[in-house]
């Protein structure tokens, strides 16, 4: 029996952060989004000196989805990315790059994810359609986070 192709969805779009692109960078690292990401609470099952070292491993359980994320690339202070699953349900690349922007950083936020199975169609689906959304409450949750009145 063959199975039926799934979706993939390659998602991109910028926020503004105010803070400049070495600090703003910093939000992005696994424990850094802490900052501004409720509940976001990575665990590492082997602890390095580095966290945003290629090759590190953390694994999530945030919004309800437990998902492992492998840190594939990094360049500090400018840009970072990660290969992520939820089993069962999604696997990918997110990267995130930030550059200088008028007062501070604009971030770039890149998803390309494909559902692991058709019964996951649905909820990429809905993500990328929520997509503008989803980047506009991090925008928001981050400016949010940062000390004085940012927003």
């Amino acid at each position: 029996m063959t199975q039926s192709p799934t979706r993939r969805a390659r998602l991109t779009g910028t926020i503004e952060i105010a803070l400049p692109p070495g600090r703003a960078f910093t939000l992005f690292t696994p424990t850094g989004e802490r900052t501004w990401a409720r509940g976001w609470d990575p665990q590492f099952p082997s602890p390095g000196t580095d966290e945003t070292e290629a090759g590190t491993v953390f694994r999530t359980d945030h919004g309800g989805k437990a998902s492992i994320w492998a840190v594939f690339h990094c360049d500090p202070g400018r840009s970072i990315g990660y290969a992520v699953t939820t089993p069962g349900e999604r696997c990918g690349l997110v990267t995130v790059t930030c550059r200088p922007f008028a007062d501070g950083t604009e971030a770039t936020v890149s998803y390309d994810l494909t559902s692991l199975t058709p019964g996951a169609d649905t909820d990429l689906e809905l993500f990328a359609a929520g997509y503008p959304s989803f980047l506009a409450h991090w925008e928001h949750a981050i400016a949010n986070a940062m000390p004085g009145d940012h927003q």
